[in-house]
């Protein structure tokens, strides 16, 4: 849901007379709330249980995509895609806690969550340019709002068959005495910059693919080429999750998210000079690398966290991911139209020269985990 604006940005910039400096602020602004929202959900989640919450997010997600297809103007665009957002952060926070109290193998079940993620990323895109070139655009939003009513039909007869583990019985392998704050710091601000970096080539994968692979699939229009080649990058991150997923349970944690973080710098400055097979190459490998980190980053906030405490966690860490790192887009936008959407990747890859260091200094601050 979140990925086809970015897919579609070349067909709204046309429809609605506007630049991508715009266009990336109201990425900003949905990626914003999707972060901010995060942070409440992870009180609520204590209070009111994850099922009732992931069926809140799938009503919410229901009504603003179909608000979404049925804009007129940019405003009431720009409104129902916060809607969407907002809605959207309830999903973390609730899922990923859910999760990490159900499984006996932690990065294993982060990692199997999160290939079911890089499915659903790598079908955004294709959905916004399958439905924009078949149809309209409006009509992807459409197929997202009937997909939320699907799940939530299945969310609402699947809950009778589980429950949420209560705080007072947690799993004895999950039960943390307390909750490591000095290296939770690390961590976060860690998270800020891989989360700005993942807002930047996401937002401007797309256009980037549209302008730079002019010579391959010539027959399909600048939105389609942009969608296809950005879906296989973010299939590729499937092999990453489970490379991550694999690598959790036998390696120590916070030294692979050094290595995860410093593999990504080459990629990204690279994305910037080359164009064609060698930009679509090179991009997979980013797509390998760069979602090495979510099943490492989701195991690694469990095992610094209380159990009591573990919703408010992750909730803490989809905002600083996802709220503070969704400047990517606005700035991004910005440089896109001052210079060239390739100036975008050497600029995010200098973005995690800081998070190298942070990353490493987090392996002195926890046991070897």
């Amino acid at each position: 849901m979140m990925l086809i604006f970015p897919t579609i940005m070349l067909v709204l910039k046309n429809e609605f007379s506007t630049g991508l400096t715009t266009l990336g602020m109201i990425v900003s602004l949905s990626t914003f709330v999707y972060g901010l929202g995060a942070l409440p959900t992870g009180f609520l989640e204590r209070k009111y249980g994850a099922t009732t919450l992931l069926l809140i997010y799938q009503i919410g997600t229901i009504i603003s995509t179909f608000f979404i297809a049925n804009s007129q103007s940019l405003p009431t665009l720009t409104i129902g895609l916060i809607f969407s957002g907002l809605f959207a952060s309830i999903y973390h926070p609730a899922g990923l806690t859910l999760i990490s109290r159900h499984s006996k193998k932690l990065s294993k079940g982060m990692a199997i969550h999160g290939i079911g993620g890089s499915l659903g990323l790598a079908l955004g895109p294709m959905i916004g340019a399958g439905c924009t070139e078949l149809i309209s655009w409006r009509f992807a939003y459409i197929t997202i709002s009937i997909v939320n009513l699907l799940l939530f039909i299945i969310t609402l007869i699947s809950s009778r068959y589980w429950r949420d583990i209560t705080y007072t019985t947690p799993p004895k392998d999950k039960i943390k005495s307390k909750t490591n704050k000095p290296a939770l710091k690390y961590y976060y601000a860690v998270s800020v910059l891989m989360g700005f970096t993942f807002t930047g080539f996401t937002t401007f994968m797309p256009t980037h693919f549209a302008s730079e692979t002019q010579t391959i699939l010539q027959d399909f229009s600048d939105t389609m080429r942009g969608g296809i080649f950005t879906s296989l990058v973010l299939l590729s991150g499937i092999i990453g999750q489970s490379m991550g997923g694999w690598a959790g349970e036998r390696f120590p944690l916070t030294k692979y998210l050094f290595w995860v973080v410093l593999f990504n710098i080459p990629f990204l400055v690279l994305l910037g000079l080359v164009s064609n097979y060698w930009l679509i190459s090179l991009a997979l490998l980013l797509g390998i690398v760069h979602f090495n980190w979510q099943p490492v980053a989701n195991s690694l906030i469990a095992r610094l966290t209380h159990s009591r405490h573990r919703g408010l966690g992750y909730g803490i860490n989809f905002f600083l991911n996802f709220g503070v790192g969704s400047g990517a887009a606005a700035i991004g936008g910005y440089i896109a139209e001052k210079f060239a959407v390739m100036y975008i990747f050497p600029m995010l890859g200098i973005v995690l020269f800081p998070a190298l260091i942070l990353s490493w200094i987090l392996i002195g601050k926890v046991e070897e985990i």
